[in-house]
């Protein structure tokens, strides 16, 4: 597959086992990513992991501003196929149609589900059982595009955004891989979503960050791990902000929902709509993330007891 020229689009962490793949099996001539970001205290300038990983590999990159209205800069290119891996931005038609090839996504879910930019923190939240990485053909809509191929993984209790996401991006890079013969053959498969099963999964609002107790601890659970490590859930006690990292599950029944029922050095327990969850680790605002033990060290046991997440 060296003969190929491949653009490939994309910006975070999750796409560089793809983009390293790529480099090791094809010809990578272009990379196209998200314009550098200020970050930190300092509002420092930092490229993306993408671009990062294609100037170690001194491959070109291409950061525009608005893709649909520098696209001609990619034609130029004269690819005969352009990957994408979570660039950020709506592909314009002209990118899709115009190589040989066309152009392929690697989306983190298994489609026709969790259509969107947050599947990994839709997955966990919603309760699936299962979710995956689905190869396909891009479209004028989102994640719309035919099913080349699809992997799947099993979401176990112990696993968060930040698991899934580490075990999709390899799973994804490889899959690529696996796949790409038979779309440069014209062998692989074309299968039509069956749009009676479409879902979504928009990107988390600041209103979805907030914990909401009065539901069943089993949501409360799925929706804080759901949430880790990015950007993390929140709720308020006694006027201030906390961010819950993690938790587990709890049969308790004491208590309204959202009220501290029971703390130990290893965790907190709030009552839920049915159900408790345990909190075993939090952060408080402006501190950094703490063991329950941490929490209560310097605070009155006594006043954390009966007080309620708002």
């Amino acid at each position: 597959m060296k003969d190929k020229k491949v653009v490939f689009m994309g910006t975070p962490d999750f796409a560089v086992p793809v983009l390293k793949s790529l480099i090791e099996k094809t010809n990578v001539i272009l990379v196209v990513t998200q314009p550098d970001k200020k970050v930190g205290r300092h509002m420092t300038l930092e490229p993306t992991p993408v671009k990062k990983e294609a100037l170690n590999n001194n491959i070109k990159v291409f950061q525009p501003i608005k893709i649909k209205e520098e696209y001609n800069e990619i034609l130029k290119y004269n690819p005969d196929i352009i990957i994408t891996c979570a660039y950020g931005q709506i592909i314009p038609k002209e990118l899709l149609y115009t190589p040989k090839y066309s152009a392929i996504n690697v989306h983190a879910s298994l489609l026709p589900e969790l259509r969107g930019g947050a599947p990994l923190h839709k997955s966990i939240i919603n309760g699936l059982p299962e979710t995956g990485i689905t190869i396909m053909y891009m479209s004028e809509e989102m994640d719309k595009g035919d099913i080349i191929a699809q992997e799947k993984i099993k979401i176990e209790d112990t696993d968060n955004v930040g698991t899934v996401h580490d075990k999709l991006s390899l799973i994804g890079a490889s899959l690529l891989i696996k796949t790409l013969p038979s779309i440069f053959e014209g062998t692989n498969n074309r299968i039509v979503q069956d749009e009676s099963k479409v879902t979504y999964a928009y990107n988390i609002t600041r209103e979805e960050e907030k914990i909401n107790f009065n539901r069943p601890a089993r949501d409360v659970f799925n929706q804080i791990r759901g949430l880790y490590p990015y950007p993390i859930g929140y709720a308020i006690l006694n006027g201030e902000i906390i961010k819950i990292t993690s938790s587990k599950l709890s049969e308790k029944e004491t208590g309204s929902a959202g009220e501290i029922t029971e703390i130990t050095k290893d965790g907190m327990t709030v009552k839920c709509k049915t159900g408790s969850v345990i909190i075993t680790k939090l952060k408080p605002s402006g501190k950094k993330e703490m063991n329950i033990s941490d929490f209560i060290n310097g605070r009155k046991k006594e006043e954390l007891l009966g007080s309620s997440f708002k």
